[in-house]
């Protein structure tokens, strides 16, 4: 550990643990807002919106998320959009999980008894409305355990924004390597903080599941 750790090395790793916080929080925010957006799209009336909602989700869910890297690295600048490494990850990785988070809140909502949308709408609430004060308050809740599963695998995902030189935990990795140091210690370190945060995403979960329990 100390040969690992000495030469500014504690340092690196502390910039990428702190880097990969930071993508997976990104991510996870615009995830659920997209995630969320795309959901609405795909039990929406309006038949254009359900076809734009069903073609993103299945593109690229279906898309392998290394492929969306470089799709989205090397192909956006092309089209003359240019950010940074870390901008084009965090839309990657939105774009990636978001689909996902889709998914999982359409099965919620299909969950809520159509009678209740029904009731609301007879009252003169919108589609809107129905769908945000009515529906997806009780969709989300059935869906935390399913819906952890979706962000707990985030952090892991975003290793491969360290193959597009963002300096996150699994950059960190390549580097220790490339310098010769032990590799099952580095892996065992970098391991030990994608186990780390995967844990505190568990717990977040556990306790919003505990809060927002729905009665049995």
């Amino acid at each position: 550990m100390g040969r690992l750790f000495e030469n500014g090395n504690l340092e690196l790793f502390r910039d990428g643990f702190l880097q990969t916080v930071e993508l997976s929080a990104l991510s996870a925010l615009f995830a659920l807002l997209l995630g969320t957006l795309l959901a609405a799209f795909r039990v929406s009336p309006v038949p254009v919106l359900r076809v734009f909602g069903t073609v993103w989700v299945n593109t690229f869910r279906n898309t392998p998320l290394t492929v969306l890297f470089f799709a989205v690295v090397f192909g956006l600048p092309r089209l003359g959009v240019h950010f940074d490494n870390f901008t084009f990850a965090v839309i990657a990785l939105s774009a990636y999980t978001g689909s996902f988070v889709c998914e999982v809140l359409r099965s919620g909502i299909n969950t809520v008894q159509v009678g209740q949308a029904e009731a609301a709408r007879s009252l003169g609430m919108t589609f809107s409305q129905t769908l945000t004060q009515v529906v997806l308050p009780q969709a989300a809740r059935t869906v935390l355990g399913p819906m952890s599963s979706v962000f707990i695998a985030l952090p892991r995902n975003s290793a491969i924004a360290g193959a597009f030189s963002v300096s996150e935990l699994y950059h960190f990795q390549q580097t220790m390597t490339d310098l010769g140091y032990g590799i099952f210690l580095i892996f065992f370190w970098v391991a030990l903080a994608y186990l780390f945060l995967s844990a505190c995403v568990a717990l977040i979960f556990r306790f919003l599941e505990t809060r927002l329990a729905v009665a049995r």
